[in-house]
Order: C-alpha cells, then structure tokens, then sequence
C-alpha cells in the first residue's frame, strides 16, 4: 500500500491529465476546472483514507473530529471507504447529513428562540428560513447540474486514483513477496 506522499504525488502528477482530459472532453474551461478542484481536493483531503488516522485526516485541522464517527464506522479499505462510487458517495452523504443537522439545529433554535420572545411560533418561523435556505439550493442544481456532476466526476477520479493505486501497490508488493 502506497505512504501518504505517493498518494499525494499521484494526485498531483494525475492533475493535468485530469484537467486537460476533461477540458478536451467537454471543450468547457469551468467544467475542467471544478473536475480539477474537485480532484484535487479528493485526493489531498476527502479521499478514501478518511478511515484511518491518514494525511487525508490530518489535513482537515480542528475539524477533524467530524470524521471520526465516519472512522469508527468504516473498516480500513472496505467497499464503503475504498469501493468505486459507493466510497465517494458514502462521504458524500456523511457530510450531507452532518451539514443537514448542523442546520437543522440552528433552524430549530432560532425558531424556538423567536418563540420564546413572543414573535412568532416556532414552527411559522421554521418553514420560511427552511425554505430561504433550500429553494437557491435546488434552484442552483437544476441551474448548473453539469458543474454538480463535473465536481462528482472529480470527486471520484480523486478518490479512484487513491484506490487504484492501493490495488496496484498491494497485488506488487504480494508478487514480490512471491518471488523470494
């Protein structure tokens, strides 16, 4: 299994082919930029090894708290940390449901705030700030869907070239093992 500096080398020297791929592809320069910023990102910080006390896990600071329930719920290089697409996905939705209750809670709060001073119910001043934060959300998916799908696309080549390169060190490192 590769250290942490050759995953980090393989995701560098993979950008420009990444980019430059995509940008041949699509002939769209955002497109290939956010496939790019999101490859990148996947592979210095939200790649497969969030599972283990990685560079990947380091790098996220005082935050890296958040993935330790992620941690404690995967086992190293299972299908659902390492696997082509669920992998990502699963990532995806963690932070999804982290970012959702974080904001669930503060919607929870101010409403039950305003409440208490007599403003307004709680629940009349959930639904509108619920709705104030959705609607540009979905409004942007429907908009810019390509870009969504380019930053997913990115996201995963990211977390694949990770996972690739895992394959191909370990299966070397057995052949190896083989021949003496």
């Amino acid at each position: 299994m590769p250290s942490g500096r050759t995953h980090d080398s393989i995701t560098l020297w993979g950008l420009p082919i990444v980019t430059g791929g995509t940008w041949f592809y699509t002939g769209n320069a955002p497109i290939a930029l956010v496939v790019a910023g999101s490859y990148l990102f996947s592979g210095l910080m939200f790649g497969p090894d969030l599972d283990i006390y990685s560079h990947q896990y380091k790098r996220w600071g005082i935050f890296r708290w958040l993935w330790l329930p992620y941690r404690k719920m995967l086992r190293h290089r299972s299908i659902y940390s390492h696997g082509f697409l669920i992998g990502t996905l699963g990532r995806i939705l963690y932070v999804m449901l982290l970012m959702s209750t974080v904001l669930l809670f503060g919607i929870l709060g101010w409403s039950i705030a305003l409440h208490s001073q007599g403003i307004t119910t709680w629940d009349r001043a959930a639904l509108p700030l619920t709705t104030a934060l959705l609607t540009p959300l979905y409004q942007g998916i429907q908009t810019h869907w390509q870009l969504y799908l380019a930053a997913l696309f990115g996201l995963e080549t990211g977390a694949m070239s990770h996972s690739i390169s895992d394959t191909i060190g370990t299966a070397w490192k057995r052949s190896q093992r083989k021949r003496r």
